[in-house]
């Protein structure tokens, strides 16, 4: 088939590279433009754009698709499949191909339907998650689907390591799904939007923490926002992304610091005790939670955060 490839970050990688070994043609790559990044905000490419590059396939990178839809349509392609694109698709450019614009949705709709299926998943400490190849329609995510995938969700899991196990089952479904697209065997189901939920885009008060409150749902947060955006507190005026932290069976006053393990630093959290167990100090590289207290000359009963 025909192809015409959108996606944005790492997570639709995984499925560009199986449409190209599955022998498919993928005659254009549609991905954002390339933003700000670092500490010196010089220009960095989306991770599809980069991988594209790589497969030696043609790239647009259009501000507003809008304005990409004379490109696409010039390249006819059979399907567009969407991956974590992140731009809105108008009527015009959904009614080009015959067989539709095609997304795969990282959640097992009508669940978590927006833009961070993943963190929220994590957020709400879900033991199970997968994901859905579905028609893009005009309400976001909404569309009919044709298939599911399901995997568990350990409980050592971070946003990073779900999103890649998930992309990778991303890419077997949506192979899966061309397949009976082109044999005519598709049979497309309507969601039920009474059972719907959402997951807006993250934003910086989604990140930023207390340490105050039930130590599982402060845990589970850092999962879900590890490795990036991060989940931070701010101390001594500046920020600490925390990257991966443990309950512990203790309790103490919020913020108040317990004790230090030889690998971490124990918090109490009001409801429940917290061991920070990799943490990065704003301008600094991640380390263990006890290097950081060691580093800072904490000691139990001071105060973080």
């Amino acid at each position: 088939m025909r192809i015409v490839f959108m996606g944005s970050p790492a997570f639709g990688v995984p499925v560009l590279e199986r449409l190209i070994a599955d022998g498919h043609a993928v005659p254009l790559v549609v991905t954002q433009p390339d933003r700000p990044a670092g500490r010196g905000q010089a220009l960095r490419p989306p991770a599809v754009k980069a991988a594209a590059q790589r497969l030696g396939l043609p790239v647009v990178q259009p501000a507003q698709v809008a304005t990409a839809q004379a490109e696409i349509a010039a390249v006819a392609p059979d399907v567009v499949a969407v991956v974590a694109f992140g731009q809105y698709l108008p009527d015009a450019i959904r009614a080009l191909p015959p067989h539709g614009c095609i997304n795969v949705h990282a959640s097992l709709l009508p669940k978590y339907r927006g833009a961070a299926p993943i963190a929220h998943a994590l957020f709400n400490g879900d033991t199970e998650t997968g994901v859905t190849i579905m028609q893009v329609a005009r309400q976001m995510d909404a569309g009919p689907t044709l298939l599911q995938r399901r995997i568990a969700v350990a409980p050592t899991d971070d946003a990073g390591s779900l999103g890649d196990r998930l992309a990778a089952l991303g890419a077997d479904a949506l192979s899966e799904a061309l397949r009976l697209i082109a044999a005519g065997q598709a049979v497309w189901t309507p969601q039920d939007d009474s059972q719907a939920t959402s997951a807006p885009k993250l934003t910086d008060a989604d990140c930023r923490l207390a340490l105050a409150g039930d130590s599982r749902a402060l845990t589970n947060r850092i999962r879900g926002l590890a490795p990036t955006p991060g989940a931070y507190l701010i101390f001594a005026d500046r920020r600490v992304r925390l990257l991966r932290a443990e309950p512990r069976p203790a309790n103490g006053a919020a913020g108040r610091i317990l004790t230090l393990e030889e690998a971490a630093l124990v918090v109490g959290t009001g409801s429940g005790a917290l061991a920070l167990l990799i943490v990065q100090p704003e301008g600094k590289r991640p380390m263990s939670g006890a290097e950081f207290a060691r580093g800072r000359r904490l000691a139990p009963g001071d105060l973080l955060g």
